[in-house]
């Protein structure tokens, strides 16, 4: 059972990186697409970690530090874009 939970966590994961990437494909602004891409690629890969917890409980330490620094790194790396893209818009 947790073997078929593990996987089903890695494709929701899998799924939520591909979701992540079609309002790319939008015309809506920079801003919009980068907070969409960087929450659906954060979603994604903590949901790929809990698959591999799942998998392999004796790596909890490795994988739960791999959790948190997904949250704060994606979350830094997203304010940091949009930031940078906002500020080009405002030199034109």
């Amino acid at each position: 059972m947790i073997e078929i939970l593990s996987y089903c966590c890695i494709v929701v994961g899998i799924i939520f990186w591909f979701w992540g990437t079609l309002p790319l494909i939008g015309t809506r602004s920079v801003v919009f697409k980068l907070h969409s891409l960087s929450v659906a690629d954060t979603l994604g890969s903590i949901a790929i970690v809990v698959g591999l917890l799942l998998k392999i409980p004796s790596e909890w330490s490795l994988l739960l530090l791999a959790i948190i620094t997904l949250a704060i790194w994606n979350t830094v790396l997203g304010y940091v874009l949009a930031y940078c893209s906002i500020d080009g818009e405002n030199d034109d």
